[in-house]
Order: C-alpha cells, then sequence, then structure tokens
C-alpha cells in the first residue's frame, strides 16, 4: 500500500522584539552600498574613487601640496598620492582612540566639521565625515601610507577590517603626504573595471576649478605606464577660453565675489566665494556648474541663478533698445542657452548637497546671492560694452525665433504624422484598416450610416478602411473657407486623408499644409447609391476634393465605384447589370428561361456577400478612375454646374436638359 503523503505546511517566519537587527562595522556599507555611494554597480565604485581623490583635493586647495598623482591599474585597483600634511592616524586625546580608526573605521569622523570657524577646511569637498571609511569599507584591500611628523605610518585593511594595526618607522625625508591604494571589492560592486575615460574626465574637471593644481594621471598598459597631466593655471578663465577658440562671439568674461549670509533666520551665517566665466558662441552651448570643486551634474542652487540673472538682465536690455518686434514673445533661458559657454565655480563654508553623490546643491542663499551679483554685474556689463550687449541681444532674439519656427514646423510634422495614431477614435464612425502600408491601402467614402454598415461587414478589414459621409455635404464651389473648415464632414475627411489640402486661408488653422506623400491610401473611392442623389453626393464629394485637394485627381488617386442597377436571378444564380444595355444582354442570352429581375436597393440594403462581390472585390468590382483630361474644360464644367454662374447654368439646362428627362425628379 503506498504512502498517504501529505502536503507540507509552511511555518510562519518568528517576528518578535529580537527580530529587529542594526548592521555594524564594514557591513553598514559592504551589504549596502548604494546608500553611500548612490549605486552598487559601476557608478557607485566611481564615486568611492571620488571619495579619496577629494580628500586629496581638500589639502591642496589649503595650500599643501601643489600635484596629485593617480594611478590606473590593470588588475583594477587605483593609487591616489598627494603631498599634502598627511592624514593624522596617530593617537587622539581628546577621542582617546586612534585617528586612524576614527578616518578609516568609523563613519561620520573627520576633520572638516568645524569649517564655520575657520578652523580647517574652510571651503571643502569631504563634508560628512564619510568618504575615506566608506571607501575603505567596500574595498578588497586598502593600503594606507602616511608621510608626517618625521614618521611613515602604514596601515593594511583587508574586506572592512585593519590588519596588524598601525606601523610606525622614522622618516628623514622631507615630503609629506599621504598614499592610498586600493581595490574596490567584487563582492560590494557589480563593476569595478573603471574606464580611462571617467579618471580623464574627473581630472580635468577638477584641474579648471582648482586653478594652478596639478593632476597627473598614469595609466598602466603592461609594463609600462601611459601619463596625462592636468593644469589650469587660471582655473574657469583658461578653461572657457579653450571651450571657445573658434572666434567666440564676444570675449571671454570673468566675475568673481564673496557673499555672507544664511538659509534661515536661524541657522548660522557661513561665507560663499562666486566664480562666473563666459561668452557667447553662435557655434557652441556649453553650461557647467561647480561647488567645493564638485561637479553638479544636475545644477541645483547655481543653475537656477544663472537661469534667472541671464534671463532677466538680456530681457531687460533688449527691450531697453527695442529690439523685440511687435507682440512678441519673452526670450527663455533655452535661447540663451543655446549660444552661452559658461562654467561657475562656488565656494562655501555650508553646503547642502541633496545627497552623498554630491550632483546637486540647494542652498536658499546661495541661489539669491548669485542671482543678484549676476544680474548687478550683466547690467554693468551690457553699459559699458554695448557692441557685446547687442551682438548677445541679437544672437539670442535669432535663437528664440529660429526655436519658434522649429517649434512650429514641428507641430505642423506632428499633425501630418499623427493622423497614424489613433485616428479611428479621433473621427466619428471611422472605420480603419490593419495595414500601415499607404501603397496597399484604399479608403471608401460611403453614403450614409447604412451603407457603412453593409460596406463594414463586407469589406476586406487588412486594407479596406471605410468613412460614411452623413447627408449631402456642402457645395465647395459656393461656400466660401470659413464655412468649409467648419464643417465636420469636410474636416474629417481632411484628417483621414492624411495630407492636408493644398489652400492657404486664415479659416485654415488645424490642415495648414499639404504633402502628398502624406496620402495615407492608394486609392480613395467613392461609393454612393446609384440614383439622383448618390450622384448628387458623389458630385459633391469630387467638388470638394476638386477645391481643396485636386492633386489627388490629377495624380489618380480618385476612382468612382459603380453599383450596378439591376439583380438578375437565373436558376438560382444573380448577374448584375450596371446599366440598361448590359441587361438586355443577359436578358437575351438567357432567352426562354425562368427569369427574376430586380433592381437594385440601396447600398446600405445589400448584404455583405453581395457588396463584397459587387462593390468591394478587387477582382469583380468596377472603378471608373476620376481623371481630368482636359484640366480647363473640368474647371468649366465645375464651376458651371456647381458655381455661382447662375445664368451660364439655366442656358446650359435649356440647350441641354431635354437629354435628361428621364433621369430627371420632376414628378
Amino acid at each position: 500500500m503506498g504512502d498517504n503523503l501529505m502536503p507540507k505546511i509552511k511555518t510562519p517566519a518568528k517576528y518578535d522584539n529580537e527580530s529587529i537587527s542594526s548592521l555594524k562595522g564594514a557591513d553598514r556599507v559592504r551589504l549596502r552600498p548604494a546608500v553611500i555611494f548612490g549605486s552598487d554597480g559601476l557608478e557607485g565604485c566611481q564615486h568611492s574613487f571620488f571619495e579619496i581623490l577629494s580628500n586629496s583635493i581638500d589639502e591642496a586647495r589649503e595650500g599643501f601640496g601643489s600635484k596629485i598623482i593617480i594611478t590606473r591599474y590593470q588588475d583594477n585597483s587605483i593609487e591616489v598620492e598627494d603631498f599634502g600634511r598627511g592624514v593624522p592616524v596617530d593617537y587622539n586625546k581628546n577621542e582617546q582612540r586612534y585617528n586612524w580608526e576614527l578616518v578609516y573605521c568609523e563613519l561620520y569622523a573627520g576633520g572638516k566639521y568645524n569649517n564655520l570657524s575657520g578652523e580647517n577646511y574652510e571651503y571643502s569637498l569631504g563634508l560628512n565625515g564619510l568618504g575615506a571609511c566608506a571607501t575603505q569599507y567596500s574595498s578588497e584591500y586598502m593600503d594606507v601610507t602616511v608621510y608626517r611628523d618625521n614618521t611613515k605610518y602604514s596601515l593594511h585593511f583587508e574586506k572592512g577590517e585593519n590588519i596588524g594595526g598601525l606601523k610606525k618607522e622614522n622618516y628623514d625625508g622631507k615630503r609629506t603626504g599621504t598614499i592610498t591604494r586600493w581595490r574596490p571589492d567584487r563582492e560590494v560592486f557589480t563593476d569595478i573595471a573603471i574606464p580611462l575615460e571617467y579618471y580623464l574626465d574627473v581630472l580635468k574637471k577638477q584641474a579648471v576649478v582648482n586653478a594652478g593644481l596639478k593632476f597627473i594621471l598614469k595609466n598602466q598598459v603592461g609594463s609600462t605606464f601611459e601619463t596625462y597631466e592636468f593644469i589650469y593655471e587660471n582655473g574657469i578663465i583658461d578653461y572657457v577660453n579653450e571651450l571657445a577658440s573658434e572666434e567666440p562671439l564676444t570675449p571671454v568674461k570673468f566675475f568673481e565675489a564673496e557673499r555672507r549670509g544664511r538659509d534661515r533666520a536661524d541657522k548660522p551665517e557661513y561665507k560663499v566665494k562666486m566664480q562666473v566665466a563666459f561668452c557667447f558662441s553662435n557655434k557652441l552651448s556649453i553650461c557647467e556648474y561647480y561647488h567645493n570643486s564638485s561637479w553638479l551634474e544636475h545644477g541645483g542652487s547655481p543653475d537656477k541663478a544663472v537661469k534667472s540673472a541671464f534671463v532677466s538682465s538680456i530681457d531687460s536690455y533688449i527691450k531697453s533698445v527695442n529690439k523685440y518686434t511687435k507682440n512678441e514673445s519673452k526670450i527663455t533661458f533655452q535661447d540663451v542657452a543655446d549660444s552661452l559657454v559658461l562654467v561657475t565655480n562656488s565656494f562655501s563654508t555650508q553646503t547642502s548637497y541633496e545627497n552623498q553623490t554630491k550632483k546637486a546643491i540647494n542652498n536658499k542663499f546661495i541661489q539669491e546671492a548669485m542671482t543678484e551679483f549676476l544680474k548687478h554685474q550683466l547690467e554693468v556689463y551690457f553699459i559699458e560694452n554695448k557692441a557685446d550687449a547687442d551682438k548677445i541681444a541679437d544672437q539670442v532674439l535669432i535663437n528664440k525665433r529660429s526655436r519658434e519656427s522649429a517649434e512650429k514646423a514641428r507641430i505642423n510634422i506632428k499633425k501630418k504624422l499623427s493622423g497614424n495614431i489613433d485616428i479611428s477614435n479621433r473621427v466619428q464612425k471611422f472605420v480603419d484598416c490593419r495595414s500601415k502600408d499607404p501603397s496597399k491601402r484604399e479608403l471608401y467614402i460611403v453614403e450614409g450610416d447604412s451603407a457603412l454598415g453593409s460596406c463594414k461587414l463586407g469589406r476586406d478589414a487588412e486594407f479596406q478602411a471605410i468613412i460614411p459621409v452623413r447627408g449631402k455635404i456642402l457645395n465647395c464651389l459656393k461656400a466660401d473657407y470659413d464655412k468649409i473648415f467648419k464643417n465636420d464632414i469636410i474636416t474629417d475627411l481632411i484628417k483621414v486623408l492624411g495630407c492636408g489640402v493644398e489652400i492657404k486661408t486664415k479659416s485654415n488653422k488645424e490642415f495648414d499644409f499639404f504633402d502628398l506623400s502624406q496620402l495615407r491610401y492608394n486609392k480613395v473611392i467613392i461609393c454612393t447609391d446609384a440614383d439622383v442623389d448618390g450622384f448628387q453626393i458623389r458630385t459633391l464629394i469630387l467638388t470638394m476634393l476638386y477645391r481643396l485637394v485636386p492633386s489627388l485627381i490629377t495624380n489618380g488617386y480618385v476612382y468612382i465605384a459603380e453599383s450596378p442597377l439591376y439583380e438578375i436571378i437565373i436558376k438560382g444564380k444573380s448577374y448584375f447589370a450596371y446599366n440598361d444595355r448590359e441587361k438586355a444582354e443577359i436578358l437575351d442570352k438567357h432567352k426562354g428561361e425562368k427569369i427574376t429581375v430586380n433592381r437594385s436597393k440601396g447600398l446600405g440594403e445589400n448584404d455583405p456577400d453581395m457588396m463584397w462581390l459587387t462593390t468591394m472585390n478587387p477582382e469583380t468590382r468596377r472603378l471608373i478612375k476620376v481623371l481630368p483630361d482636359d484640366v480647363k474644360k473640368t474647371e468649366y464644367m465645375f464651376d458651371l454646374l456647381l458655381g455661382d454662374n447662375l445664368q451660364g447654368r439655366k442656358d446650359h439646362i435649356a440647350e441641354n436638359g431635354f437629354k435628361f428627362l428621364e433621369l430627371a425628379d420632376i414628378s
């Protein structure tokens, strides 16, 4: 007898007071690197390098060391060497611990918390006491060598843990500084292969905003090292000159100032140093923002200040010299930025970064101080340099008007193309087909909703679309454009065609373009009843096409679907006659047989199979291509029969009316 197996019931996990735990030591970074570095991928690994680099930059900015050497090894390890004072790593009486423990093993510990009092690092990249420790925690190994106080200090870490404590040797040399070599840990980051391009980009940016500081990059290739050097003696001035080297529109201007203030009344006062270098160019557009040497990828306060100040100042100048045309809209920052080459380099003793990745700052006072400062400087610049001001104003207006023209063109193109997107939802009772190939698609213009139903059921939905004409449409030869473009039947049909119209008028705001290549159909087929009303509706549709899109007729896109006049049933089989002559031929051919002759019904009364067989099947239908062989004659007949020439129409009827008495509805 087989075992009686019962499904195993999962025991719920216990969740009580002992379920709560905290990460300790290196695990605070190793298990959650994205919290500190913004990512556990390559971007986070890159940021861990920048944390070590920024400590060396802060030392150099304080006046200790004039160069920093960065080495990129083939095994993805990194070395940063500076010539500053050297990280204090010996015993700290105040904290009663060794400083190396605080710097490399303790988050939120460092020497940059008292910058408001001017003790150390007045303007520093590092603020939070996280960088060196977080990078050490996230490394596979880290070796730190410090030269200071006539001593060489050595530290070794592996996966966040110190191995061997602090080692000290006497050192008689003159150099001071810190050498840090480490390899990011693959257990922490998903990718540690920082590309050469990243180092080149970061070091160039840091050279730009740290005037006179030399960055040397050594890149290991096999057994040799490629060397790159970056130094800008005049900082952002040299950089903007380099960017705009090809004949800038205006010379490079440099503004610099210091301000003191606070973000809120109850917050401490702090100091801000602002540097701005810019010029205008009709070939280049670059805006870069830096704060305490960190590149602000997302801008923040400096970006907002630049936008506000430049738009306000240039707009005021344009108004003062009457360069705006009547009713012209105001310039935007996009119009300014299209020709602006600008770099800002700001420093503050108190900085509110959006997060540890330092890609934007949000200090309210920095924004306000920089805005006021730039507005004043630009006002003075425009007064003292009218020729430059005129060039700037003219170029910004060119950018603005070009943008507006491009936007108008974009909207027109969007109108042309938007018909391809869900037009069936925007045109009442329009039934689209599946195919998107204009060379295969056909549009049936049918008479009324009843014909729509029959055609919809009888068509090939792959390539045949249908739009009904509700009632008799407007006579487009007698109506003015204002009435034409307010007529829903006509505007719906134009939307469906997709090519616009060939007339220019203020009444036509939605379809003020024509592009035959945007026509969505290879055949436009007019399908109406074979009676007087049907003929009139057909004529009015042709008139509309002739007046608004005559190229459809002249290029052979317009067809008339012939509807049979008679259905002749012989031995259960249906024959269709499209005129009396064909009817007579069929009857003569089947003399002596039982024959039933039915006058053809309206399209809406036909069953789907008959619609397909007589009107829609490409193999059996009869289409008449509308071709105006004699354009002048066609124009004359349209105008005579449907235009404003009333006396000419009376004369024509008097001369030719007798030929059509049997068709006339005069009962």
